[in-house]
């Protein structure tokens, strides 16, 4: 049986914990800055961890 193969597009914006859990990055970072404030900016730039019924489905996508 062939390998199973990765979603490039979710593979280039999730990634696995060590716990199995999925990390993602925030979305409303790249354009019309100016209207967002600093403190809301700032708190975009974390990463978190994705809620458990969204993440089923991602982890489909990146097997490995």
């Amino acid at each position: 049986m062939p390998k199973m193969k990765t979603n490039r597009g979710a593979a280039k914006r999730f990634r696995r914990t060590g716990s199995g859990k999925i990390r993602k990055n925030s979305a409303f970072t790249s354009h019309i800055l100016t209207t967002k404030t600093t403190k809301r900016k700032r708190n975009l730039r974390k990463s978190s961890i994705m809620a458990a019924s969204d993440a089923q489905r991602i982890k489909a996508l990146i097997p490995y």
